[in-house]
């Protein structure tokens, strides 16, 4: 992509290839995997991407949290509304890794590290279960002077949302930093996900030091009740927790702060600052349509974020969020249906 575009949608983590492929017990076996798991691959698992390359039919997806997001806020809007960026390898990972955003109309700005390969997650299905092994290799070594720089910073002069992954607490806080000062300095819309449960638990002082930024904060049910118990609130209630997050100290103080928790089939808690707390139930999907609900949450975030790039109400917003996870569910992994769907208002929203 040129990088003279202009984006409505930034969105900032780490770029993993996802390599996904139906697997069976000897499998899971050969490589030291269990059947509902995910872990980060030691040497002995190194194996495992060319095996499902080679050997499994295996699907390419480009993966990580936000990549997922940003792929799906991509599908509902007009195309070159997103841009996506982390830090790849120099290597054919990566190639593939930029083919197939380019399937998904996703524009990527990549940092290139020549000293560690493309990060890449290994997924190997078995029924209903799937056991997920990654490799986060480049995507640990994105810079803050790759986002400084003069191609890239003009592309976060022109964005109007920002969207940062929480997995990327983990890596440049100084680049997370960046974007927050520059949404709260020129009225932009800043949005964090909380991403996982280790993220509060293990990162709070990171997580802390973008709170004040937020204008949108993201999480499920698991992560959101991990932020409460590292920082002490002494309750599970999930209403409670969206209702301190909603209120702790702001930045900008022209937007009020919207905080949006979802808790899989059961409705999703909305607390905005200074308001009554809504719940939105989800849509309802038949259980033999289920195929996967890997990525439903970031099929979430993507919806959500394409209504607040389009201005729409929060209603309609967390409702395209809903619509877009319902239709994630139904395809093999965090992907969205090949012919493309077009959103509609739900009547029960």
């Amino acid at each position: 992509m040129s990088p003279t575009k202009s984006y409505a949608l930034l969105c900032l983590e780490n770029p993993l290839l996802d390599i996904q492929a139906q697997g069976d017990a000897s499998l899971l076996e050969k490589y030291g995997l269990k059947a509902n798991d995910a872990i980060l691959a030691e040497d002995k698992h190194m194996g495992l991407y060319e095996d499902l390359l080679a050997n499994r039919g295996a699907k390419l997806i480009a993966g990580g949290a936000a990549q997922n997001t940003a792929r799906g806020a991509q599908y509902i809007l007009p195309p070159s509304s997103v841009v996506y960026i982390g830090c790849v390898g120099a290597d054919q990972t990566a190639s593939d890794l930029r083919s197939a955003c380019s399937a998904a109309g996703l524009d990527v700005e990549y940092l290139v590290d020549t000293t560690q390969p493309t990060g890449r997650c290994g997924v190997i299905i078995t029924g209903h279960d799937r056991s997920m092994c990654t490799h986060l290799a480049a995507a640990n070594e994105y810079k803050l002077e790759h986002l400084k720089s003069p191609a890239i910073w003009s592309l976060v002069e022109q964005a109007r949302v920002y969207y940062v992954g929480g997995f990327h607490l983990t890596v440049c806080v100084p680049a997370v930093m960046a974007l927050a000062e520059e949404a709260a300095a020129k009225d932009k819309v800043f949005v964090l996900n909380l991403s996982a449960p280790f993220i509060p638990q293990f990162f709070k002082e990171q997580i802390d030091a973008t709170s004040e930024y937020w204008d949108y904060i993201i999480g499920n049910e698991t992560e959101a009740m991990a932020y409460a118990d590292s920082h002490g609130l002494g309750t599970k209630d999930i209403k409670s927790i969206a209702k301190h997050l909603a209120e702790l100290p702001k930045k900008n103080k022209g937007r009020k702060r919207t905080v949006v928790i979802t808790q899989g089939t059961d409705p999703t808690v909305v607390a905005v600052q200074g308001q009554e707390i809504k719940e939105f139930p989800v849509h309802v999907i038949a259980k033999e349509e289920i195929c996967d609900t890997n990525g439903a949450g970031d099929a979430f975030a993507a919806g959500l974020l394409a209504g607040v790039v389009e201005n729409k109400s929060l209603d309609e917003s967390i409702d395209m969020g809903q619509w877009l996870a319902s239709l994630s569910i139904k395809e093999l992994g965090p992907s969205y249906p090949s012919s493309k769907q077009v959103y509609t208002p739900s009547t029960s929203k």
